[in-house]
């Protein structure tokens, strides 16, 4: 089996956030009989490291975003269109051809981890159980998260907050309005001046971080002839790893400080940068393109907040994530598949 063969199986093996048992069973049953295997709910850890051993960790979340638009697996010219061929099911066919292929045993040994829920909300991701119940996988030599990447080394991550933005006002019959007050036109100057607002760029170690705030979802009223006396916004707040979750609430508060009441929901802290790590240098050399930085939330966060040396790299293409017509570049999974066994099996 080739590894389109295996990606084109995997994306057809339906795993939407919340629906990820099947592929967790299918990863179970094949390597079970090989490797040390350690399931916690639909997450799995697949292989072992000797004492003594370095090794290196490959993780990779199996779920993918709700479906949108064609969701089965189908080649078109040198692309593999489906959902989650970028996101992220074409990093989890490189993570098992190595493991097919027993890249291990030598100077440093594969453990490879497959979780789930990481398109939901933070304190959901199947990654947290996973590093609760085995600890060991943070002294990696290194980790990577195979998110995708274009092919290039991407470090650190920004941090993200989801926020209800509420703006309140007063009911009243749509034909005398002055009796009222709309909360939905009231947020008007608010969500104007968010329209206009230029991401904030944030320089660390050369690499270039955007802060942004975009509003992604909004709700209020209750019928056709009443003024809405309450209009609730969501605030997505992307922050740099310059900035703690308290001082990305800070800002958050200061951005939102128009509105009656902010209520903060969901926080993910940001990636630590590490160009120092060996580890680290190898990649680079070894995947011989420019470093950028990763301005979406990957497990990255997780990882480091715990100490361990963990980057982003993979064969999907970061503008593809979350589109209705997903596709990857078949070309990309054997590039990436090459750069990972040199980096397992280079001294």
């Amino acid at each position: 089996m080739t590894l389109l063969d295996t990606l084109i199986e995997i994306v057809d093996i339906a795993s939407v956030t919340g629906s990820e048992d099947e592929l967790c069973t299918w990863l179970e049953r094949r390597y079970s009989d090989r490797y040390p295997t350690r399931r916690a709910g639909n997450s799995l850890v697949v292989g072992r490291a000797r004492e003594g051993t370095p090794f290196v960790s490959l993780l990779g979340h199996t779920d993918t975003v709700p479906v949108q638009g064609d969701p089965a697996a189908r080649v078109v010219g040198d692309r593999l269109f489906g959902l989650g061929t970028s996101d992220m099911k074409a990093g989890l066919a490189v993570m098992i051809e190595l493991l097919d292929a027993g890249v291990t045993g030598g100077a440093r040994d594969l453990v490879c981890v497959f979780y789930d829920a990481e398109e939901g909300p933070a304190d959901e991701n199947g990654l947290e159980a996973v590093l609760d119940a085995n600890e060991w996988l943070i002294d990696a030599e290194i980790s990577v998260v195979l998110e995708p990447t274009d092919l290039n080394l991407e470090l650190g991550c920004n941090g993200v907050l989801n926020a209800d933005v509420i703006f309140t006002g007063a009911a009243a019959h749509s034909a005398r309005p002055w009796l009222g007050e709309n909360a939905i036109t009231k947020a008007g100057e608010w969500l104007a001046s968010l329209h206009d607002r230029e991401p904030a760029v944030v320089s660390i170690g050369g690499l270039e971080y955007r802060e942004v705030f975009s509003v992604t979802r909004a709700s209020g009223g209750i019928a056709n002839n009443i003024i809405p006396d309450e209009f609730t916004i969501n605030l997505n707040h992307r922050f740099p790893p310059i900035y703690s979750i308290k001082e990305a609430e800070e800002r958050l508060l200061g951005v939102a400080a128009a509105a009656d009441r902010v209520v903060i929901r969901d926080r993910a802290p940001a990636g630590a940068v590490d160009r120092s790590s060996r580890a680290v240098q190898r990649l680079d050399q070894l995947i011989g393109r420019d470093v950028t930085a990763k301005q979406g939330w990957t497990d990255v966060a997780r990882l480091t907040a715990r100490g361990a040396v963990a980057v982003n790299y993979g064969p999907g293409e970061v503008a593809q994530a979350h589109q209705a017509d997903e596709s990857v570049p078949i070309a990309n999974l054997d590039i990436a598949r090459r750069v990972l066994e040199r980096l397992l099996l280079s001294e």
